[in-house]
């Protein structure tokens, strides 16, 4: 119950996590238990607090934490640590995705009108969205650039980058990339059909493993605050970068 495994719900009511043992029952209720032990048995993995502009959070999330959870928990989730950060609560919704495997920030609305607003920036690609990329192989030499634009999933995908450096020693590469579009698993499947997959991702490429996991950081968002009516960035570049040892 306290990790959100038991759901309550009541006539046509859509169902409700219930967490609290004493919360009153009427006849008909109907109490849902769901169980995996593999779920409930996951210990959180801690995110940090970059900013706090009231209406929306900014969030680090560490890779392996799931940013939200299914019916069989959600103790070891992103929206579960924002929910118990703050005081006064503050109530959360989800405005984009980032991977289990990845890490990065990610954004947090804290109200309806929020979460509205801060979507149709990604509806509308009026958000800038930067990652650091460790790839397989010869991608190019530093500052060469490109673009892979070929469609996912029968919708359009464009994902523009710029080699930082070619490690020749160990074979792979260091790139930037900017996201135009939001495609599921966007980055990892461009890379990999361009026989370049990210290091360490555990779905796409073959002989790509990394001893420390997946190598994929979004490390800056940038948009027009609607509220402020003026830009604002969000960046984890400098510590990425002293992180994995580039220069």
């Amino acid at each position: 119950m306290q990790k959100g495994a038991v759901w309550h719900s009541r006539g046509t009511r859509k169902p409700q996590r219930l967490r609290r043992a004493t919360a009153p029952l009427q006849p008909g209720d109907r109490l849902a238990l769901y169980y995996d032990s593999t779920i409930l048995d996951r210990a959180p993995i801690a995110a940090s607090l970059i900013a706090d502009h009231a209406r929306y959070s900014v969030w680090h999330k560490p890779a392996g934490l799931l940013v939200e959870g299914s019916r069989y928990g959600d103790h070891a989730t992103l929206l579960h640590q924002v929910e118990a950060h703050f005081q006064p609560a503050r109530r959360v919704w989800l405005v984009h995705r980032l991977d289990l495997e990845a890490a990065g920030l990610i954004l947090i609305a804290h109200t309806p009108q929020a979460a509205a607003r801060l979507s149709a920036l990604f509806q509308t690609r009026t958000i800038d969205k930067q990652y650091y990329i460790e790839v397989q192989g010869k991608l190019g030499v530093s500052d060469d650039r490109g673009r892979y634009a070929s469609s996912l999933d029968a919708k359009p995908a464009v994902t523009d980058y710029r080699v930082d450096h070619y490690d020749a020693a160990h074979n792979r590469t260091r790139v930037e990339v900017t996201m135009l579009s939001g495609r599921y698993h966007q980055i990892r499947r461009h890379f990999e059909a361009a026989g370049h997959p990210v290091l360490g991702d555990p779905k796409y490429g073959r002989g790509n493993s990394h001893p420390e996991g997946m190598r994929l950081v979004a490390v800056r968002l940038g948009f027009i605050d609607p509220w402020q009516e003026k830009a604002v960035t969000f960046s984890i570049a400098p510590e990425t970068r002293l992180r994995w040892g580039w220069s």
